[in-house]
């Protein structure tokens, strides 16, 4: 690793910087010194490196352009440990901190001397957009090998090889006003809600607080602005009903002003989170804010001009100069050129003067330049040139020379002869443009200012833009602006108004600023040099013409043929002269052509920030029923069901052996059919329904009628998807006239309570209903069995006789001295009784069953016995007999269809299709193989010719297969096309052994066909 360097452009005096310290860092394997107060950008720039990155398509060297978020070229990697790893990071946006490691991106073998580079200066002109496709189309085989070598050629970074060891977790916040940038407008915003009595919460992207502020010319009261920035800060963290959140960004705006804020918490600190305590703090936090009224605050974006060579190292913002100069203390070059269309460019050639540094000329587009700060250059002697522009920068690594001549700007046409200034820096200043990007996100176009030339954001109900967002710059206007927001907000939230008094500020004389985009060329933009209007695409004003040429007319086309706008950039310095550039070529307006969708997000988040906690054994948590530890020490094998661990079957020990799964299940089997068997059936999903239009809301979201179920009944239901399919049984009972508990699979539980609340929420929300989830409060205990009865009578107070008892109806008592809901309801087809108790009571009960159900020979039973079970009497399991294309007729269940209900329900308008109605449709029956020994493998094809020729007509397949020991014999469930016409018929399975099975079409139920087992 080479020796530090010193920092050549850090100035002597100034910013906000702490020079007592000093901070080594690493940047492509060069170390450099930097202080605290900087970031990598500053400290990059003060120690004069030129090139920080090789551009996205052509290889060309890059340096920093910005200072903040919009920075198109500074994207480096972090890390100096391959877990500490982090792509797409901005430097002009990470904090320094010692030992910060980082590299470029693109550049190989390094970002000086770049191969690729080569590729770009000879072959650029061979790569116009959409060469990509037009190129690499033919031959279609060769696709893989041209997709694998692009790919490698593209690219921002690279995701880490190793786990990240760093933590991250979510906040979900309310607040009456969320504040989105803390500049001038969002302070004062913030301090007249917060005066109000609001609950406010201020996020800013930035390391401090402040905005532009911190780096501004102007005063406030006749002191420098940051005193003000200072004090009103101060007055905001005293107050109880404030969270102020620096570091933040607001990366995407919702629906109902939802906002997602990215607080990067410790990334200013290390490569990975300090510890403390011997924990480990927070690297990122995305904060969930639900806001009754959002302010957007978030200032406006300089735009560059478009000129030949506006990429070459050395062409920067004239606002990111000053602020580079005034908060960082670095003057980036020595000789400054700046190239304006208004008088905020300005402030850049004063800054650079009073630092010490050249201004060789001020190039002003406009021909009568008229204003304070106008005449504060002239009376620091500066040259300015009118009427004039930077046509062209001169230099490959770094900037050399500024090629300026007169233009005509409405002729778009160089109406002069060419000079060239020597220089080392370009700074350029084509106006402002509100940051529009978050209130893009809601949907809300935006409109299209003349007097600002800048789209301000279009708003939504409970939004509010303030200050340069709203295309407002005058720091006295700003301030006001920022107040009246913040009083409106507070005020539509219920809270009496308090003053703010409003800080005197310099009111200074500006000059109209003049329309200027592209800067013509003497060669036309086809022919000349490189325009860059998206330097992080590489799109170019030559791209934008040529795709306006090739027949792309909506901004949406140009922006997905060329790429403008595209990545992590999102448009925030190319997509207004771009659309400006496309207007000009079409022959329209910049409004007629409109912008381009912005979408969250508005900078690139880590993945570890959107996972928060949802990650290692949090990613997808095993979930325990009360009784889980019982089936442990009892030996159980488990499997998985959705999140859930059950009991897959018991092994025992016989004779020394322990049984397989085959013998257990055997076992268990034939304990249910001949004595009584328990399963642990906690885990089935459980809805609390409520309100006085549940019975209706069952009506619609189930196949069958409700109305009429009476209290203490239980009656099974289907429900389908809008396009007819089933997706989901259960048995719902009646517990009172207006509430009913409704069962559900239990892998299925969490998403049809998503489907009831979206059908309730998005087409009925007049129904008077209500669903909570209560699975995990309810334990369920399923005995089932001939001793079943007599087993519960021994430790429960209800009536368990035939006729006060029924099959389907469900009954309230105490069960081993526990409140408890009994069922009878029956998955095996025997006589059942599903026992229902606080889920902190279960292993009480559990253990006062099995001491009593000793002599009955009680058997715990698994999932695999119940499968068995469950297919013996041809009951379906949602998820294994249907696929999403099957529909109640398919499974033969048209007795659980009412058609004739008064009000439609969800699959009705489906299943009268032509396509649900055809009688070659795959429906359920049972299959039972000509030899009895054969399981049949689930999966398995189903043909009706075996000897047909390669490929066969497939007619089906097997849902599932088992052995069964009361039948002695295998047996499945199928479906089968047509098949309830086909009882009787065989078909065939062929293997992919090379065997092919018998098999008869039968009747799906094998077992006790009149079902007088379970109504005993």
């Amino acid at each position: 690793m080479s020796q530090s360097k010193q920092q050549v452009y850090r100035l002597n005096t100034g910013g906000r910087i702490d020079r007592s310290r000093t901070l080594s860092f690493t940047f492509n394997g060069q170390r450099y010194q930097g202080h605290p107060g900087d970031t990598l950008a500053s400290a990059l720039l003060a120690n004069g490196v030129d090139i920080v990155n090789r551009s996205f398509k052509y290889s060309r060297p890059r340096g920093i352009v910005a200072a903040g978020a919009e920075e198109p070229n500074a994207i480096v990697q972090l890390g100096s440990s391959e877990a500490a790893q982090v792509p797409n990071v901005r430097a002009t946006q990470q904090a320094l901190y010692d030992g910060l490691t980082a590299s470029s991106t693109n550049g190989w073998p390094n970002v000086q001397r770049d191969l690729m580079g080569l590729f770009g200066k000879l072959g650029g002109q061979f790569m116009p957009p959409g060469f990509y496709y037009k190129t690499f189309m033919a031959p279609a085989s060769m696709w893989l090998t041209y997709e694998k070598y692009i790919r490698k050629a593209a690219g921002l970074g690279r995701s880490p090889m190793e786990a990240d060891p760093d933590n991250y977790d979510h906040f979900n916040q309310h607040c009456d006003v969320l504040v989105v940038g803390a500049g001038a407008a969002g302070l004062a915003a913030a301090l007249a809600a917060a005066r109000s009595g609001a609950r406010v919460i201020v996020a800013d992207e930035q390391e401090e607080m402040g905005g532009s502020l911190l780096a501004s010319r102007e005063t406030l009261e006749g002191k420098p602005a940051d005193q003000w920035v200072a004090r009103v800060l101060d007055e905001l963290a005293s107050c109880e009903n404030v969270t102020l959140l620096p570091r933040t960004t607001a990366n995407g705006y919702h629906d109902h002003n939802f906002v997602t804020l990215h607080e990067r918490r410790t990334e200013h600190l290390g490569d990975t989170a300090p510890v403390e305590n011997g924990h480990r703090q927070v690297r990122a936090r995305l904060h969930r804010v639900r806001a009754g009224q959002v302010i957007l605050s978030t200032g406006a974006h300089e735009r560059p001009l478009v000129y030949a060579g506006n990429d070459v190292p050395g062409n920067l913002l004239a606002g990111a100069v000053s602020t580079y100069i005034r908060r960082y203390g670095v003057a980036p070059g020595r000789k400054l050129v700046l190239a304006t269309s208004n008088d905020y460019g300005y402030r850049a050639a004063l800054d650079w003067k009073e630092a010490g540094c050249e201004v060789v000329a001020i190039v002003d587009a406009r021909e009568a330049p008229a204003g304070d700060w106008v005449d504060a250059a002239r009376a620091q002697g500066i040259n300015i040139i009118t009427g004039s522009a930077v046509i062209e920068a001169k230099g490959s690594n770094r900037v050399t020379a500024a090629r300026v001549a007169k233009i005509d700007i409405d002729a778009f046409k160089v109406s002069g002869s060419v000079q060239e200034l020597a220089c080392d820096t370009i700074a350029s200043s084509g106006g402002y443009s509100p940051v529009i990007h978050l209130a893009s996100h809601t949907g809300a176009r935006p409109t299209w200012r003349d007097d600002i030339i800048g789209f301000v954001p279009g708003l939504v109900k409970g939004v509010q833009a303030c200050g340069g967002a709203n295309g407002c710059y005058a720091l006295g206007d700003v301030l006001a602006e920022g107040v009246e927001a913040g009083i409106r907000a507070a005020a539509a939230m219920g809270h009496a108004v308090q003053t703010v008094t409003l800080p005197s500020a310099e009111r200074l004389q500006q000059g109209p600023a003049v329309a200027l985009f592209q800067v013509p060329h003497e060669k036309p933009t086809l022919r000349g040099p490189k325009q860059f209007v998206d330097l992080q695409n590489d799109v170019t004003a030559a791209g934008i013409e040529l795709a306006t040429r090739e027949g792309f007319e909506s901004i949406e086309h140009i922006k997905r043929y060329t790429a403008m706008g595209f990545g992590t950039d999102q448009g925030k310095l190319g997509n207004i002269n771009g659309m400006a550039i496309a207007a000009r070529c079409l022959g329209r307006s910049i409004p007629e052509v409109g912008t381009t969708v912005f979408r969250p997000n508005y900078t690139p988040v880590t993945f570890g920030a959107i996972v928060g906690r949802h990650c290692r054994e949090l990613f997808d948590p095993e979930r325990y029923t009360a009784l889980h530890q019982w089936h442990v020490e009892r030996g159980a094998e488990f499997e998985d069901v959705g999140q859930w661990k059950r009991p897959w079957y018991y092994p025992e020990k016989v004779n020394g052996k322990t049984e397989t799964m085959h013998e257990a299940v055997a076992r268990e089997c034939l304990a249910v059919r001949e004595k009584v068997g328990i399963l642990d059936a906690s885990t089935l999903g459980k809805i609390d329904i409520q309100g006085p239009d549940a019975r209706e809301f069952l009506a619609r979201v189930y196949t069958n009628k409700w109305e009429k179920l009476a209290v203490g009944k239980c009656r099974y239901g289907l429900m389908c998807k809008d396009d007819g399919m089933v997706t989901d049984d259960g048995v719902t009972s009646c517990l009172a006239e207006n509430h009913f508990l409704m069962t559900t699979t239990t892998g299925g539980a969490a998403a049809i309570l998503e489907w009831l609340e979206l059908w309730h929420q998005t087409e009925w929300p007049e129904l008077d209903v209500y669903f909570s989830s209560v699975t995990d409060h309810w334990a369920t205990m399923t005995i089932t069995g001939p001793e079943a009865r007599k087993l519960l009578a021994e430790i429960s107070d209800i009536n368990l006789d035939r006729d006060s008892f029924k099959f389907m109806d469900w009954r309230s008592g105490k069960v081993a001295g526990v409140p408890a809901r009994v069922f009878r309801i029956s998955f095996t087809g025997e006589l059942t009784f599903e026992i229902n108790v606080q889920a902190n009571y279960a292993m009480h009960v559990w253990q006062t069953l099995f001491k009593h159900g000793e002599k009955y020979g009680l058997t715990p039973y698994g999932t695999e016995t119940m499968h068995v079970l469950r297919a013996e009497k041809g009951f379906i399991i949602v998820g294994q007999e249907t696929d999403g294309s099957v529909t109640p007729e398919d499974l033969g269940m048209q007795w659980c269809v009412g058609y004739d209900k008064p009000y439609s329900w969800i699959g009705k308008r489906a299943l009268t299709r032509s396509d649900t109605k055809r009688e070659n449709r795959k429906q359920l029956v049972g299959l039972r193989p000509k030899d009895p020994k054969v399981i049949l493998e689930e999966g398995a094809q189903i043909v009706l010719d075996p000897k047909h020729a390669i490929p066969m007509p497939m007619v089906g397949h097997v849902t599932s297969s088992y052995y069964s020991p009361v039948l002695d014999s295998g047996f499945a469930l199928a479906v089968v096309k047509g098949g309830h016409q086909k009882l009787g018929e065989t078909v065939y399975l062929p293997m992919a052994d090379g065997q092919t099975h018998e098999a008869e079409i039968v009747s799906t139920v094998f077992y006790d066909p009149k079902g007088e087992r379970q109504h005993v």
